[in-house]
């Protein structure tokens, strides 16, 4: 559609002559968000609740004789409705309809406002390219999707959270039980369980990212993203380059990203300290965290000083391995339990 349109790559003048790219394919939001990250981000927790519920909670339960039974996480799922509406609503209603509105809507039949010119508002300083109906309903569909996207993005965290309670409160009998059947059984399946943790949390944090660095890249002076960071790359690394310079708009999309992040790190955080594997002294699941505040780290530093770059290239080359390879280097254990993250 933006190809369609013709926003798909498209660059306007400012008032010292610079060009500036602002398509939606330019736009890492909306393409490596919804292309490669959300996508990895669902196939990983798909992938750990499928076999949480359908190997790894039978085979913790079988471990303790029976105890926890059968239905116990359907009905966990099944105890908080209201919680999966109240994110439906708020997905929806806010981030949809309001945000659309707001940051949309309004600034195209006013002719402007308080944001910066991207792909959804280029109408208004070249409208021998597209209309602004056409942009209207054009945002209207990519803000529909976008929010039904991350209603799926916060069910899956919410659905994480709850197999991280339900396993532990399993582990607890399976741990005070004195017929265990398999004693280390437990911690097999719990590495599992972490290491899809981590593969989601992953996903989750370079979503946030992306979406921080389309929201500053808005605000500077740049002629389009690649080359903003290459500037600010240079500019430490061989002494070109200039200093960041940021135009006064307002940038909502850096609020959403924090809340993404600060919801992504507690579903990782709770996981972390109630599974508590043990079975190498910690050092994955202390890899695993240093990794992830580490890109926490980069993703705080996007636009805050020169050389921001070089921190945000080397974490996510490490997220791209932790992706790539969850055990971070450890070798394959044979301890009872299918471990389905190779």
């Amino acid at each position: 559609m933006s190809v369609f349109l013709g926003v798909h790559s498209i660059s306007y003048a400012e008032g010292n002559g610079t060009l500036r790219q602002v398509g939606f394919l330019w736009a890492p939001n909306w393409t490596l968000l919804f292309m490669i990250f959300m996508p990895l981000f669902l196939g990983f927790s798909r992938e750990i609740l499928a076999y949480w519920k359908n190997e790894g909670r039978a085979q913790l339960v079988a471990s303790n004789g029976g105890a926890g039974g059968d239905d116990g996480w359907r009905t966990k799922v099944e105890a908080s409705p209201l919680t999966y509406w109240a994110v439906f609503l708020v997905c929806i209603g806010f981030a949809g309809i309001f945000q659309w509105i707001s940051v949309r809507f309004i600034p195209l039949l006013e002719g402007g406002g308080d944001y910066a010119v991207d792909w959804g508002s280029i109408g208004i300083l070249r409208p021998e390219v597209v209309s602004i109906s056409a942009e209207a309903i054009f945002t209207a569909l990519t803000y529909l999707y976008m929010c039904l996207c991350f209603y799926l993005f916060f069910v899956g965290l919410i659905l994480i959270y709850t197999m991280v309670y339900d396993y532990k409160n399993i582990r607890r009998l399976v741990d005070t039980s004195r017929d265990r059947i398999f004693p280390d059984i437990g911690i097999s399946i719990g590495e599992s369980i972490m290491r899809g943790i981590f593969r989601c949390t992953l996903s989750g944090v370079l979503i946030a990212i992306c979406m921080k660095l389309q929201a500053i890249y808005l605000l500077t002076n740049s002629g389009n993203i690649l080359e903003w960071l290459t500037q600010d790359f240079t500019s430490v690394v061989i002494g070109q380059g200039h200093g960041i310079s940021l135009h006064d708009f307002t940038a909502p999309t850096q609020y959403t990203s924090l809340l993404i992040i600060l919801v992504t790190c507690f579903v990782f955080v709770s996981a972390l300290t109630q599974i508590k594997i043990n079975v190498d002294g910690g050092a994955s699941s202390m890899k695993m965290a240093a990794i992830i505040a580490l890109l926490v780290v980069s993703y705080l530093a996007i636009g805050a000083f020169q050389g921001f770059s070089i921190l945000l290239g080397a974490s996510v080359l490490l997220a791209i391995y932790g992706l790539l390879d969850p055990r971070l280097g450890s070798g394959p254990k044979s301890n009872g339990a299918r471990v389905i993250v190779s």
